[in-house]
Order: C-alpha cells, then structure tokens, then sequence
C-alpha cells in the first residue's frame, strides 16, 4: 500500500487522529499537507516527524470554515508539492450543550467547520481528486454521527450529514475514476479524552465489545488504505472503526 509521491492534504493534522493520520501516511512516503488553525508548534513539530522519516511535509495555517483561507492552504499545496491526490476532511469542533440549553452560534459553529469546512475544502480541491490517479476523498466522521450522543445534538447532525455527502460526491467522482469514502471512529484515545473522568471513560469501554478505546494508529490505518491505489474498487462507502460498538 505505497503512498510513494502521492500528495495528500489532511485538514486538522496539528494534533489527534489528524495528525495520526499525517505521521502514517508519510511514513508511507507521501507528500503532507499539515493543516491547522491555531496549533501551530504542534503541526511544526508534526512535519519535523515526517521528514525525519524521510517523507515530505509542510504546514499551512487556514481555519477550513474560511474559503479564502482554505484557497491559500490549495496555493501552499500546489507550490510547495503540487496538486493534491488525496483530500482527507477531518478538521472537527464540538460545542457541546443539552439541545434545550443549545445556542444558535453552538450550533452555527459546529455546522460551518464540520459541514462548512468539508465543502470548502472539497470544492477548492475538487480538480485535483478528480484529474489525479487514483484520487482520493476521505471524510472522518463519527460514531456519534450513527447512534447520536446526549449534550451533541449540533455534531450528531454534522456527523451524520457527512455520510450523505460522501455517497454523492462518490458518484460525482467515479466519472473520473477516484474514489469518496467515510471513516466513522469510535471513542479514540486522543488529548481531548484527558479531560474526561476515568468513571466515565469506564462506562463507555463497558459499552464496546473489544474493550478497549481505538488508538490513533487503528483509524490511521484504514485512512491508509483508502488512500492508497489497493482500494480502487472501494467507493461511497461509511467504514465504521468502532471496535464492535453497533453489533
């Protein structure tokens, strides 16, 4: 599954499963866009990793709910590695609230970045999926987006609107021979868990059958291989990695 020379831009990869999803692909041998908004020693560091492991990297800073900012980041891409062959969509926020106690601006700003943000992004770099070999749309979602959770009702619907999305943009692109799927993660270990109560981090492992949180590496390496050239027959599809949590 070489991603050798292939460009992939990776929206949100300062930290988290996005920048899981960065450090794996260019151990591969990808070129890497490394987005972020505000973390920027985070996305520094990141590309440091990647071209210790003798991949190519570079940063570029755009909020993905800005189109002008998310136009800059094409620009970066294409000057610095050129058109893009993979577009992974995984720059997310939560604003969490019961719905009763929602506000609009909670709900506008899940709505812009984990919508917005995805049709921004696509749409910029929709010639370069759609003209490149084997290109290649990936959309991370959520399990949340599939069974809902308490206090999310704005992420839920952003989530799950991600699956809809993805379907149709894989019909739009199989015109030209690449591919749009969705990973849909369940509860992964990242730095925004370190905050939650270890009962309630308990409660939540009792529900899953494996038993165990996902790492990172477990949702970077199904991203692997929707990027890569082995899942050509692969299109249009929602890939739960959830350890089991809907059976």
């Amino acid at each position: 599954m070489t991603m050798e020379g292939r460009t992939c831009v990776i929206t949100g990869s300062a930290r988290g499963i996005g920048r899981g999803i960065a450090e794996h692909l260019g151990d591969e041998g990808a070129n890497v866009v490394v987005n972020y908004r505000t973390s920027e020693q985070p996305a520094l560091e990141a590309v440091e990793m990647i071209e210790a492991a003798g991949g190519n990297a570079v940063t570029a800073r755009a909020d993905v709910a800005n189109r002008d900012e998310v136009e800059h980041m094409h620009e970066i891409c294409h000057e610095a590695l050129g058109p893009a062959d993979v577009l992974v969509n995984n720059a997310g926020i939560t604003a969490d609230d019961q719905f009763m106690e929602m506000t609009r601006e909670e709900w506008d700003r899940v709505m812009d970045v984990n919508l917005g943000g995805m049709f921004n992004c696509t749409q910029t770099f929709f010639d370069d999926i759609w003209n490149a070999e084997e290109g290649r749309l990936i959309n991370i979602s959520s399990v949340v987006g599939k069974q809902g959770n308490f206090g999310q009702a704005n992420y839920a619907a952003a989530k799950s609107g991600m699956f809809g999305f993805t379907r149709t943009i894989a019909l739009e692109l199989a015109k030209g021979g690449s591919t749009a799927n969705c990973v849909a993660p369940g509860f992964t270990r990242t730095d925004m868990l370190e905050s939650v109560p270890e009962t309630v981090l308990e409660r939540v492992i009792s529900g899953i059958p494996l038993e165990r949180l996902a790492e990172v590496e477990d949702i970077a390496a199904v991203v692997r291989f929707l990027a890569s050239e082995d899942s050509s027959y692969v299109t249009g599809e929602v890939i739960d990695v959830n350890g089991g949590m809907d059976l």
